[in-house]
This record gives structure tokens, sequence and C-alpha cells, in this order.
């Protein structure tokens, strides 16, 4: 007799039907279409705050606009102003940042209109901080909010996967980056039928976060470096290395994070840690540069733009910097999250190995900077293979990359995470 093909394969979950797959399509569609609202309506605001403050007054005021004592000046304000939103504001804008990463969890309603205010104020003051942590946070509570109240049948952790999701195909422009970071989630997990099952609905909401994003801001991650053609024996090597640095210098701010957050949380209050934070900031802008403030991502495409402007001490220092200000940051209390400020400390230390050995082309130096570095802040291997990778359109990089991610996962793999827990003791 013959095998029926459509049983399982011996071992094998059963797969959903399409009759239970099809009514998460709309709920997912409608997630993520909001997701990336909710993260352009703050981009939005808070790039308006950002050309207020850092062109209309310092031009007003007869200021240069990144001379040093307009950086203080505005990293300190940022630090009380933020500090008034963190004391004063109902919910104190959400947990601890330095506790927080991509796994949001899920907060109170009335919480979010001061997380949404801080991060606001991060974005445009100038701490090298993202978007990626608050955001997540603020969309995965609304949606578990609205979605226990609209089809209550549904789990929460479906309503948390869903905004997850579409927040971070909203971020990358991309629903695969979504799909990466879900499929590691349920690497560890029992899951009920097949993994596509599982990232039907999710990859739905990550599309169509991704889809609105692309209409309403055409955003992009190739930073247009110079051509990159086929790898060969030094373009592989040069990837292991920069790579493998970029994860040691990764590992330094991550053992350095307990203690600079104990150190400000000596302090006690908001009002004194978040603009002592801001004055390291200002002291650390004065010495790398405006380059080093903000998230990072207009400041990289400056940055390679011109990959031999400047020279490997001053690309050092930039990297050094910007790695130093993501730590004071994240440790004294602004909301904002790590990927997008290690990825400007990854083509920093790239390029800094291209002015160092010209024989490394940038592209490679770039995306095994990033890489390394990522691995070491996030300890999420496919979003850091994929935000290497997309820096550089070019297929060949993939192989360099995978290939370079293996000694540099040697050596954070089993290591503590930039992500401390409540008590301040670090995660592993």
């Amino acid at each position: 007799m013959a095998k029926d093909s459509t049983q399982p394969a011996p071992g094998a979950a059963p797969a959903a039907s399409a009759r239970a797959l099809l009514p998460s399509i709309v709920p997912a569609l409608l997630v993520g279409v909001v997701t990336s609202l909710v993260l352009l309506g703050v981009s939005a605001a808070a790039e308006e705050l950002q050309n207020a403050l850092w062109q209309d007054l310092p031009d007003a005021l007869g200021v240069g606009r990144y001379s040093v004592a307009w950086m203080f000046a505005m990293l300190f304000a940022t630090g009380v102003a933020v500090g008034l939103v963190v004391w004063k504001v109902p919910g104190h804008a959400g947990p601890d940042p330095a506790t927080t990463g991509l796994e949001a969890p899920v907060l109170p309603l009335t919480v979010l209109p001061g997380l949404l205010l801080a991060t606001a104020l991060v974005l445009a003051g100038g701490p090298s901080l993202g978007p990626e942590n608050p955001i997540i946070a603020v969309n995965v509570s609304l949606a578990v909010w609205f979605g226990a109240r609209a089809f209550p049948a549904t789990a929460q952790r479906g309503w948390v996967a869903l905004a997850e999701a579409g927040t971070i195909g909203a971020l990358f422009g991309t629903p695969v980056a979504a799909a990466l970071v879900i499929s590691e989630a349920l690497a560890g997990q029992r899951v009920k039928g097949q993994l596509w099952d599982s990232l039907f609905a999710p990859l739905a909401a990550a599309g169509a976060g991704a889809l609105t994003t692309t209409l309403v801001s055409d955003p992009s991650f190739d930073l247009h470096l110079p051509p990159f053609g086929q790898p060969g024996w030094a373009d592989l090597l040069a990837s292991l290395v920069v790579a493998s640095a970029g994860a040691l210098l990764g590992m330094c701010a991550v053992y350095a994070f307990p203690y600079v957050h104990g150190a400000f949380q000596r302090l006690r209050h908001p009002m004194l840690m978040l603009p002592a934070g801001g004055l390291v900031l200002g002291a650390l802008a004065a010495l790398g540069g405006h380059l080093t403030l903000f998230k990072g991502l207009d400041e990289i495409a400056e940055l390679a733009a011109e990959p031999d402007g400047w020279t490997a001490g001053e690309f050092a220092v930039m990297t050094v910097v910007k790695l130093a200000a993501m730590l004071v940051a994240a440790s004294c209390g602004f909301r904002g999250g790590r990927i997008f400020p290690s990825v400007f400390v990854g083509t920093a230390l790239g390029l800094c190995a291209h002015a160092l050995v010209p024989g490394v082309h940038p592209a490679v130096g770039v995306s095994a900077g990033v890489l390394g570095v990522l691995l070491a802040v996030t300890r999420q291997g496919w979003v850091s293979l994929f935000v290497a990778a997309v820096l550089v359109a070019s297929p060949g990089m993939l192989t360099l990359l995978c290939l370079a991610s293996l000694p540099a996962w040697l050596l954070v793999t089993g290591r503590p995470r930039m992500q401390l827990r409540p008590d301040g003791t670090a995660f592993r």
C-alpha cells in the first residue's frame, strides 16, 4: 500500500491547516501598520525637535551648532528634561532601560506617554541610543491591551509576537529581520505545529510594518561603500580578525556595564543620575566630535561617504568614544536601545582597520566590525549577520560574514550580556 504523503514524518509536528492560520492575517496586518506608524510618529517628532535644538536655536543665538559649549549644554539639558519625565510623569517612563532588551515587557497604558516622551527627547537631544527597545515596549503594550479586548480568545503572547515582529520589520524596512529574531527566540521553545506555522502571523505583521515604513520614509541601510567583488583569502583573514576585534571591544563594554550602571545608581535620584550622565556625554562628545552623537545611522552614512576621509587614529577615537557614550547613556537612565549605536561602533572600527591596513576593503572592514560588536552587545546571531550584510549590498559578503561569525561567537558565548537583572547583576 502506498504511503499517504499528507501524513507527517515520524516525530514531526503536524502542520496547522490553512483554515487555522487565515483568521490571524487581518489582526497581524493591523498590528504591523500601527507599530510602524508609532515608530514613524516618534521618529518624525524627534527629528523636528532635533532640528530645532541643533540648528535653529544655536543659529538664532549665534552659537556654533556643534561647538563644545553647545554640545555640553544640550546633553545636560536633555539629562534634565528626561530626568523630569522619569521623576514626575506617571509610570516614570517605564523600567530601568539597562534591564530591557528586544523582548519587551507589557506595561500599563499609563506608562506609555512618559516613555514615548523620554524616547523622543533622547533621540533629539544627542545621547547615543536608538529607538528600538522603548518603541517595541510601547507597541507590545498597545497590542496586548487592544487585542485582549477585540480578540479575548487570543493568548497574550500572540499579541506580543505580532507587535515585536511588526516593530522590527518597521525598524529595518524588511520582514526578514523580524523572521530571524523570532526564529531565534523560538529555537529554545516547544512550538505547536511547524516553524512556519508559528512564523505565519508575525511575518504578516512584519511585512505590514516594513511596507508601511517603506511607503512613508523609504529607509535604506546600504552605505554605498566602494563595490566589493568576489572574496579572496586576504578578505577572509581580514573579516576573521576584524569581527573578532569587534567582539572583544564589545565585551569590554559588556563587562563594564554593571559597574558603570552601579556608579550612576548610587546617585539614587533621576534628577541627579540623568544630568550627570548628560555631562559625561558632553565630555565624550567634546572628545569624539559631533559624529559620535545621536543614534548613529545618519552619522555612519557620513563616515561611509568618505572612508578615507579620516586617519586611523580619528576612527579609533570615534570607535571608543561612541562605545563609551552608549555605555554611559544606557547606564544613567536614558531611554533607548543599543543596536544602532553598536552599528556606528562597528562601522568606525572597520574603517579604522581599512585606514591602518589599506588592503582591508572598506566593505569587509565595516561588515565584519558591525558583526562582531553586535554579537557581543545583543548576543543574537541572526540579527547581527543580517544587519552586517545589509550595510553592504554584495552577495559575496555573506560567505565571509558567516565564517567570521564563528570565532567572534566563540569569544562571546556563555559570557554576560549587555542587559542587567533588576538587582543590577548581568544576564548570561
